[in-house]
């Protein structure tokens, strides 16, 4: 079993989110990623046998940061399916259902 990741992001990407130096960074950082997992299987559906959307800690120069990712199996089709599907259609507002930008609505 071949696996990969797709980077979601830590929120949507047309609201603010928490920033690596903010006072209690972690903790609001890890909230909001558990937040927008929620909000994207309201939005894509739950994730099918191969697939998972996890919070990941990934490390900088600046501090380590968390984002929502999409694990697969590469060798499961409607997994990876599944895993570009977040990519392409997580929600940009927290606002369930609102998967474009409001400057392309």
């Amino acid at each position: 079993m071949a696996t990969d990741y797709v980077s979601i992001g830590p929120a949507p990407c047309d609201e603010e989110c928490a920033q690596v130096g903010d006072d209690d960074y972690i903790n609001k950082a890890r909230s909001e990623c558990q937040r927008y997992i929620a909000l994207i299987r309201k939005v894509v559906g739950p994730e099918p046998f191969g697939a998972r959307l996890v919070m990941q800690a990934n490390h900088h120069d600046f501090g380590t940061y968390y984002e929502v990712i999409c694990k697969y199996d590469e060798d499961n089709e409607e997994a990876t399916q599944y895993a570009f599907r977040c990519e392409d259609e997580a929600p940009t507002r927290w606002e369930t259902g609102c998967t474009q930008s409001p400057k392309t609505q």
